[in-house]
């Protein structure tokens, strides 16, 4: 009998576990078999890998024993596939003189021996790098994500038989893989933002975008159909500055464990996510069997975008509701409990009234106020206070329109706002450490200096309107953020009515009475 033991690592939510490949072999009846809480994908490795064996001509042993420790962690997937190949070899004689003991392996076989790419490896790199191996052999698709973490050397491998080669330093014949080339994991295609030259007619909307960027607030969009939301929207990441490396760290990593492409954050794009309103609560929060990151967590350092927002079903809308306050979700099955990282900007769209005509002259609403008001009730006072600013898009003219058919992108308009966005940022920064928006309500008072006219004009609006503590702190960051725009060290009284002006559902619930 022959033991070998090979380094692998287990996903559990969007972080990576070390896991131990304990392969022992002898001769008897031929029998393969896989021990350690493994699923239907790792069971059925064995196939798999006999057959990766046997086209990279090795010879295969008659009795096989794979252990996965720890026993009591629950594995899943086809990335066991490479390091159970690699203890067979190594039990097998194959290997010697190779110090596995610094290696580390992941990566899924085809039946001719080449490799595919798997979920996780950025989060497996990472948990390598704790471990102190220096040695990281994955699918050559997954080289890129892995490489993020720099102090491994990430080695990217086409077949069984090339990472042979690398281990015992002898020389890949690529005619082992019968000219056909590795399999590349799929590529994101880079999004295409546009220019906000090419929005027409709602500046004021723009504006209110700035201060969203600027001080990482949410936003609402209230508008017809036509008004130019979902345009306004897949624009907004135009302001936003490039993911840090850390930041880039984060987003690869749950977009790995998802198996889902990285290519596009990798140049340092956020996120930008923009779910379908039929979306489940599971789909949008997180969650299943074995849970997996949601929509929210996908959008983790970047936007959420949610068009026809009261359409989305009301568990959904609810369940956002602690993420949007703490940053992170925690899911909670019998078999896991895990924390998916969930610090997004959320742009939502709505129309003003079920039928989207109200504010138009011509072909007007036919909705009854009761109709708006049960419109406007699938939102409930809870997710609006999370909201910071409330747009109203009003139609745009168009012979405007038909004036502006071949206007060109302008770029230099895009930088000039994203630098005012990043100077604002950089001011909260130097004074805060923080985005406005993450400002504690005990810690507004000492960052959010006011001027008296301004105090009194929030306090008079508050009592009008009978808001919410919540919201009464909210105006106050908006507030703050349009004074770090004007570079203004106190919150002045333009500054509060431009905060305050941004509350477009309070126009259209005193409309329904």
């Amino acid at each position: 009998m022959s033991l070998a033991r090979i380094r692998t690592s287990a996903l559990t939510g969007v972080d990576a576990e070390s896991v131990d490949v304990e392969v022992s072999i002898r001769r008897g009846i031929p029998r393969f078999v896989i021990i350690g809480l493994g699923d239907n994908a790792v069971r059925e490795a064995k196939d798999r890998v006999l057959s990766a064996l046997k086209c990279a001509g090795y010879k295969l042993p008659d009795q096989v024993l794979v252990n996965l420790a720890p026993a009591e962690l629950r594995k899943e997937g086809a990335s066991y596939d490479l390091p159970i190949a690699i203890g067979i070899l190594a039990a097998s004689g194959y290997l010697k003189n190779v110090d596995l003991e610094r290696c580390t392996f992941s990566g899924e076989l085809s039946l001719d021996g080449r490799l595919k790419p798997v979920g996780g490896t950025l989060a497996q790199a990472i948990v390598a790098s704790e471990s102190g191996i220096t040695d990281f052999y994955v699918p050559q698709g997954n080289v890129a994500e892995a490489s993020v973490v720099r102090d491994v050397q990430v080695n990217g491998c086409m077949s069984l038989a090339h990472v042979a080669c690398q281990l015992t330093g002898s020389e890949f014949d690529n005619a082992e893989l019968s000219g056909s080339e590795y399999i590349e994991r799929e590529v994101a295609e880079i999004p295409d933002c546009g220019s906000f030259s090419e929005v027409i007619g709602q500046e004021a909307a723009i504006r209110a975008l700035v201060i969203a960027a600027a001080g990482n607030h949410n936003v609402l969009m209230v508008g017809t159909p036509g008004s130019g939301k979902s345009m306004l929207a897949e624009r907004f990441p135009l302001l936003l500055a490039d993911l840090s490396e850390q930041e880039m760290r984060e987003v690869i990593k749950i977009h790995s464990a998802a198996s889902l492409p990285v290519s596009s954050f990798l140049s340092g794009l956020r996120p930008y996510r923009s779910p379908h309103h039929n979306i489940s609560p599971q789909g949008l929060i997180g969650g299943g069997t074995n849970p997996r990151p949601g929509e929210i967590s996908l959008a983790h350092n970047g936007v959420l975008f949610l068009d026809e927002f009261p359409e989305f079903k009301r568990a959904a809308l609810e369940s956002m509701r602690d993420p949007l306050e703490r940053g992170s979700v925690h899911i909670s099955r019998a078999r896991a409990a895990v924390q998916f990282p969930s610090t997004f900007q959320l742009i939502a769209a709505m129309n003003p009234c079920p039928c989207g005509r109200l504010g138009i002259s011509e072909n007007a609403c036919l909705c009854t106020q009761n109709a708006i008001s049960r419109y406007l009730s699938k939102i409930s006072g809870p997710i609006l206070d999370r909201i910071d600013l409330q747009i109203e898009l009003r139609p745009v003219d168009l012979r405007e329109l038909s004036k502006s058919t071949e206007r060109t992108r302008d770029r230099d308009r895009d930088r000039a706002l994203k630098e005012q966005v990043q100077n604002a940022q950089e001011i909260a920064a130097k004074r805060q450490g923080k985005p406005n928006a993450a400002l504690k309500n005990n810690a507004i008072t000492k960052h959010a200096e006011f001027c008296d006219d301004a105090r009194r004009y929030l306090e008079r609006y508050a009592e009008q309107k009978a808001l919410s503590a919540r919201s009464y702190f909210r105006i106050i960051k908006v507030a703050r953020t349009i004074a770090d725009l004007a570079e203004s060290e106190s919150i002045k009284k333009e500054h509060m009515m431009e905060a305050l002006s941004y509350r477009a559902l309070d126009t259209l619930q005193e409309y329904c009475g």
